[in-house]
């Protein structure tokens, strides 16, 4: 669905179903192998926030976002933020340090990212006690108790709520710059181009302490094709918009990112807490 159709249904990401249209639909399982397969047993088949599938590379049913077709590039990557949380959750304060980060926080982390994906109009004082309910089941093997995992889940969708700000402030950017960029196909309009840009954007967010290089680009590219929705751009148009968004975060990250780059550390990854 695009950033129009988004704002046309009131900012709520409905998670319409690829085929049908039809709202409430979250595909789960995408491309998760076999090992993932033996973890579904500890996932919801649905919450009221949507279902919850299996996110990859945990050993818990949690979110997956791996939807397929229009939309898929304005979702938030799944396997990307499993990924994050599994080095960032280390120097969070109510992290246990006897707990485990697939058993007991990956659940936590997918609750925060798939509920908040999929009702984007109620805040979190709205949504607490609901999502305090669907804890008990959407906790698989969790030792946590719902006032443990709370700042967890809150955490991942705080983080859900500040990407989705950086989409809105690189399509406002971007809608107007794409008019000028170089590399623009000239049959092309902006929405071929829109993924590509939020791919950049996010992929500032996993990888700010990385320069631009052919090793980066290559990783991306393998990604592409489960990034790009419904844009007809094969990767070797889409990579200078890529490479664009990636580069250029200071002209729509706004404080997301500090200013000074220079000797690039953790201090310049954008920020989730």
């Amino acid at each position: 669905m695009s950033h129009k159709d988004e704002i046309k249904d009131g900012g709520r990401d409905l998670n319409r179903d690829p085929i049908t249209k039809a709202p409430g639909a979250h595909p789960i399982g995408v491309g998760v192998g076999g090992a993932a397969g033996g973890a579904a047993a500890g996932a919801v088949a649905g919450t009221v926030f949507g279902p919850v599938g299996t996110l990859i590379g945990a050993a818990i049913g949690v979110v997956a976002g791996a939807a397929v077709g229009k939309g898929v590039a304005e979702r938030i990557d799944p396997t990307g933020e499993t990924e994050y949380w599994r080095d960032a959750h280390r120097e969070r304060d109510y992290v246990k340090a006897d707990h485990d980060y697939d058993r007991d926080y990956a659940p936590a982390y997918g609750l925060g990212l798939q509920a908040r994906e999929a009702e984007r109009t109620r805040d979190w004082g709205e949504s607490e006690a609901t999502l305090q309910k669907e804890w008990e089941s959407a906790r698989g093997e969790s030792r946590l108790g719902w006032e443990d995992a709370r700042p967890a889940v809150r955490d991942a969708w705080d983080r859900t709520d500040r990407t989705y700000d950086l989409y809105e402030r690189s399509d406002a950017y971007y809608a107007d710059a794409f008019e000028r960029a170089p590399y623009r196909d000239a049959d092309a309009d902006y929405s071929h181009y829109q993924p590509a840009y939020r791919y950049g954007a996010y992929a500032r967010t996993r990888h700010a302490d990385r320069a631009w290089d052919d090793r980066l680009a290559a990783e991306l590219e393998s990604d592409w094709t489960n990034r790009r929705g419904n844009s007809p751009l094969d990767w070797d148009r889409a990579k200078a918009a890529v490479q664009d968004a990636y580069v250029s975060h200071d002209h729509y990250a706004g404080g997301s990112y500090l200013r000074d780059n220079s000797g690039r550390d953790d201090t310049d990854r954008f920020r989730v807490g």
